[in-house]
């Protein structure tokens, strides 16, 4: 049987394609999700991971800088 009904043989279609009010569609294809499983990549650590994980050093290393710089400067 195919996915999608025939037209003329669907109980409560109108003309046209569609159903009146309160009425469900028949039931069809969904073409969802991903179609072929991706491959996973051959180093753990790609160069978008390494360039995430510098950044985020880097950020935290002026955080920290910034706090020792504000708690030296205290009167």
């Amino acid at each position: 049987m195919p996915p999608d009904p025939n037209p003329a043989q669907v109980p409560g279609l109108e003309p046209g394609g569609g159903v009146p009010p309160g009425s469900t569609p028949p039931d069809s294809a969904q073409t969802s999700g991903v179609s072929a499983q991706q491959p996973r990549p051959k180093r753990i650590l790609t160069p978008l991971v390494l360039t995430s994980i510098i950044a985020v050093i880097v950020f935290a290393l002026i955080f920290v800088g910034v706090a020792l710089w504000m708690l030296a400067s205290l009167p």
